[in-house]
């Protein structure tokens, strides 16, 4: 992969630009902000440390950059407040996708978009609708960083290495996100096996209902904190983009949109997928319980729900 251009110079689009400097993975990254000051400034910023890493060039452009891009990598959007939730900026960010999309589409762009700006999985498949681009092409971040907190939990409870611990989050990138236990592993063990070895009880009510609580809730207790998220989601990015430019078949549960789940058509959210060269090769069929079941329809209903509620208005715009 030669070229990615980010959209959105913002802490999010910067923290990912730095992260993946250090990868030297790709030979050239184009930052384009609304705010095309802030976009030099950080590119340069940026450009001043290559002598200490990778050889990549890195600086400002514009959306005509996306005509030879091999990825678009979309941050740009408005903020997340405190005791906001991720669905509530949708009012704000569609209309930003409504025009920001056709216009890459139109440069004549032909790559992978990836899309980070929340509520990720409703702006996937707005994505999606507005650029005609195939499923596998249209990516959003979804649940990678969630399975990466959840993952890191259970490392701390069970005192292992997170590396050890292979854990995913499936469905929203939000407050229904499903926490598959029974897909689990620490070690290669089943976590309902590891518990005896790890003597901690992770297996019991009280102790998943926190471990559940606090993978939905870190955004907000971050966001509450310090006011944006940005550092975990470039690590989680730069891994998404490595299993793309490396052609890794990497099995990531990143967002697309489903042509049938449920029942529901063209709905999208996360599942474990493989992940390579021209985007998502292959959802996998995943066998859950019956709990994580109800509660991943759930979670594909409350997104089915959110985008017929913006879907005539939206589309009827273009």
């Amino acid at each position: 992969m030669k070229k990615v251009l980010i959209v959105g110079a913002g802490a999010v689009g910067t923290s990912f630009a730095y992260s993946l400097i250090h990868k030297g993975l790709i030979e050239e990254i184009v930052l384009y902000d609304i705010d095309e000051k802030r976009a030099i400034g950080e590119a340069l910023d940026l450009a001043h440390g290559i002598y200490f890493t990778k050889p990549v060039e890195i600086r400002a452009g514009d959306l005509k950059e996306a005509k030879d891009s091999d990825m678009v990598v979309i941050t740009a959007g408005a903020k997340q407040k405190p005791g906001e939730t991720r669905l509530q900026l949708l009012d704000r960010n569609i209309n930003i996708y409504r025009s920001l999309i056709p216009e890459i589409v139109q440069s004549g762009f032909n790559g992978i978009f990836l899309i980070v700006t929340n509520p990720v999985d409703v702006l996937t498949y707005f994505t999606y609708k507005f650029s005609g681009f195939s499923r596998n092409k249209v990516i959003g971040s979804g649940t990678v960083l969630d399975s990466s907190r959840f993952a890191y939990l259970l490392s701390r409870h069970c005192d292992v290495d997170p590396r050890s611990v292979n854990a995913y989050v499936i469905g929203e990138h939000g407050d229904t996100a499903v926490l598959a236990w029974s897909l689990t592993h620490i070690g290669g063990i089943p976590l309902s096996e590891f518990c005896p070895v790890c003597g901690k009880r992770c297996f019991e009510d009280n102790v998943k209902e926190a471990i559940i609580k606090e993978v939905r809730n870190s955004a907000y207790k971050i966001i509450e904190y310090k006011g944006a998220t940005y550092y975990a989601i470039g690590l989680a990015l730069v891994n998404i983009v490595e299993a793309i430019a490396r052609d890794e078949n990497r099995i990531l549960p990143v967002s697309i949109v489903h042509p049938e789940i449920f029942g529901f058509k063209d709905i999208p959210l996360s599942l474990p997928s493989i992940v390579g060269r021209n985007g998502v090769k292959k959802v996998l069929q995943v066998k859950l319980s019956e709990e994580e079941e109800r509660e991943l329809y759930k979670s594909a209903k409350l997104i089915k729900e959110v985008i017929d509620s913006f879907s005539s208005l939206s589309l009827s715009s273009l």
